[in-house]
């Protein structure tokens, strides 16, 4: 079985438009009924990408830059999130063989995660979903961001993750930044994520939590040296073995950038994602295939014996996202 743990929801116009009304009016209110036809519509041609992959299963979440977590309206924020991952219930349940739900959670400029949490266990224990999204700058990089995730501050979640047995993937949302896009945008708050996560005591506080960070880990695979030689001269654990605590995904589209985080993490350690249809829905002149057909990369790879790649493929997403497949 080739599962994806990486994808976001592909849904008709008329969604996009509620969210559309929403950021206008800056006032929550009830969105529109679709239909099952025009949610099947939509997913069949999801289906086909992934098959044409061959990708048996994918988990699919709210896509990140829409999720409008810097707006000025705990309400707005609260509504769409909500209306977004009832959706995504809906198209899990008419193609279950396929699709898993990911929870997008209703995070926001302030500072309260009660709202946060209450989502994460109604989309577990009521929509049947297998884990969530975790953006550590809700800000969007437009004011004074909440602490890093290493604070205190993030441990009611961590304590409803370990308590429902959930992954939350480390994933930034959309910028506001005029110096990044909100691609480069996830890049460094994935890195900061990392550092942070590292540098505390999160995983002596909650040793089963389960992370996994999307991007391939942003920077911090591919810096290693760096952050390793800092832990030498404190006299810290090693921060290879640190940075083992986390799981990544592999979305690189990069055969060297994926070498590489195979021999930094180890397979045990990587689950395969592709985020497709997304950023890396575009032919690669060099090859001919989409950057995001990422399976023939990865079995390219002579570094990955069998048993490496059903790790990658399979058995590391069982493991950690045991609701999916209970």
């Amino acid at each position: 079985m080739i599962i994806d743990i990486h994808g976001h929801l592909v849904a008709p116009p008329q969604m996009y438009e509620y969210q559309a009304k929403l950021f206008a009016r800056r006032s929550p209110f009830k969105g529109p009924s679709l239909s099952d036809d025009l949610l099947r519509s939509k997913l069949a041609d999801h289906l086909n990408v992934l098959t044409s992959g061959g990708i048996d299963v994918q988990f699919i979440s709210p896509r990140p830059y829409t999720m409008m977590h810097s707006l000025f309206g705990t309400g707005v924020v609260n509504v769409w999130t909500r209306y977004v991952n009832d959706i995504i219930q809906r198209q899990c349940g008419l193609f279950p063989e396929h699709f898993r739900g990911v929870a997008g959670l209703p995070q926001f400029r302030v500072t309260d995660l009660a709202p946060v949490v209450a989502e994460l266990e109604r989309c577990v224990l009521e929509l049947g979903f297998v884990g969530c999204l975790l953006n550590p700058d809700p800000c969007e990089a437009d004011g004074t961001p909440q602490p890093g995730l290493g604070d205190g501050y993030w441990y009611p979640l961590y304590e409803k993750l370990c308590e429902l047995d959930v992954p939350a993937m480390i994933h930034s949302a959309s910028c506001s930044s005029p110096r990044e896009s909100y691609s480069l945008h996830f890049i460094n708050e994935e890195s900061i994520a990392v550092i942070g996560l590292l540098q505390s005591r999160v995983f002596e506080d909650f040793p089963e939590l389960k992370i996994v960070v999307a991007h391939g880990g942003g920077a911090i695979p591919y810096q290693l040296g760096r952050f390793r030689a800092r832990n030498l001269k404190t006299g810290g654990e090693d921060f290879t073995d640190r940075l083992r605590k986390l799981h990544f995904d592999t979305v690189l589209y990069s055969s060297e950038a994926l070498e590489l985080l195979f021999r930094v993490v180890g397979p045990g350690n990587c689950l395969f994602g592709t985020e497709r249809p997304g950023t890396g829905a575009v032919v690669d002149p060099r090859t001919g295939q989409s950057l995001d057909d990422l399976k023939p990369v990865i079995d390219a790879l002579d570094i990955l014996t069998d048993e490496d790649r059903r790790q990658v493929y399979e058995t590391n997403a069982k493991r950690l996202y045991r609701r999916a497949f209970a």
